[in-house]
């Protein structure tokens, strides 16, 4: 199968490359598209057969759930049932934007494979042109995990997409460089208090401001969840080819880590701040300022990917702190890393 790059840039017409990707999804196709988290891989979430494809396209288990994305917030209605007041909160101060809520699933609407046995349904309005021009052109919902080889780094650019999918799938949205760089926040709505499921670009302190307390559960709790309402809450996600180890922002410890690790004849990969260029290893990788976490939110997943095209054999990532979108950035290091940290 060719894959073909659209290209859709603001500054001209592309109702010709809307047209095709929303004939290809309507002839049960998968298209992937950019939003303001990563790149989705979507198809109408109505279509089993076309649902089914994604699976196949990203090597991804069956029982891993996928989340709904819609044009209008009208469009709820149709998906699920008792729309709980919390999420209408929600909406109306976050979407569009990287919040997924997840409620009640109206049953036989979606197909089956969206929501693997469960009667709760993922869905979120996306704040990208694209992926919003895309989806009202349609007027349909489409289902649309990140367009990645399962467990690989989630893409922020077109060509991650097309590393990992050329001749798979048919056709590519291409509209730049994502912003935030890690997938949506995944808010539980139909518990007494709503639980975070995955951390992401809607903080626990944002939420907290609009509906009260939330709770989270950190990575060690979310592993021990036997059926997971969320993507990325069972498997290892997000991990270059050579392994990946944690290890704290501090200078002095990752000089050593590196000569230690190049004594054994280990190429080293670093993922850091900036500031830690110096270090002598043979890949460095910057997330950008040292205190600027959105810069390594968005940076994060470019530099993971860039780790494949070394032949580094093991990756040291420094961590962050624990507030804002740091939750979510350790959530995803966690991941890429299987939890595991660099022991001294």
């Amino acid at each position: 199968m060719e894959t073909v790059l659209l290209t859709v840039d603001d500054f001209v017409d592309n109702s010709e490359n809307y047209t095709q990707a929303v004939h290809l999804l309507n002839d049960g196709q998968v298209v992937a598209f950019p939003t303001e988290t990563v790149y989705g891989l979507g198809a109408v979430a109505t279509d089993e057969q076309a649902v089914k494809k994604i699976f196949a396209a990203k090597g991804r288990p069956s029982d891993n759930p996928l989340i709904v994305h819609i044009g209008t917030i009208e469009e709820v209605n149709r998906y699920v049932v008792d729309i709980p007041e919390i999420a209408k909160k929600c909406m109306a101060a976050f979407w569009p934007g990287p919040l997924t809520l997840v409620m009640h699933v109206k049953p036989n609407v979606l197909a089956e494979s969206v929501t693997p046995g469960m009667q709760t349904v993922g869905l979120r309005m996306p704040d990208h042109p694209v992926a919003l021009k895309l989806l009202q052109t349609l007027k349909k919902p489409l289902a649309a995990p990140s367009a990645n080889r399962s467990g690989k780094p989630s893409p922020t650019k077109a060509s991650h997409v097309f590393e990992d999918l050329q001749g798979i799938i048919p056709c590519i949205l291409d509209g730049g460089m994502t912003g935030i760089g890690v997938e949506s926040t995944v808010l539980d709505v139909t518990l007494a208090q709503p639980v975070i499921l995955r951390p992401g670009g809607v903080t626990k302190e944002m939420l907290e401001e609009v509906i009260g307390p939330v709770l989270e559960p950190n990575f060690e709790q979310q592993k021990i969840e036997a059926t997971p309402k969320a993507p990325g809450m069972k498997y290892t996600h997000y991990a270059p080819n050579a392994p990946v180890y944690l290890i704290e922002q501090d200078l002095q410890k990752m000089q050593q880590a590196v000569q230690t690790l190049q004594q054994q004849q280990h190429k080293v990969a670093v993922l850091a701040p900036e500031n830690f260029a110096a270090v002598n290893a043979d890949y460095y990788f910057s997330f950008g300022h040292e205190y600027e976490l959105e810069q390594m939110s968005a940076n994060l997943y470019d530099a993971l990917r860039a780790c494949d095209k070394t032949d580094a054999t093991i990756i040291l990532a420094t961590t962050t702190e624990r507030k804002g979108v740091g939750t979510a950035i350790m959530n995803r290091l966690e991941k890429a890393a299987g939890g595991n940290w660099y022991q001294y």
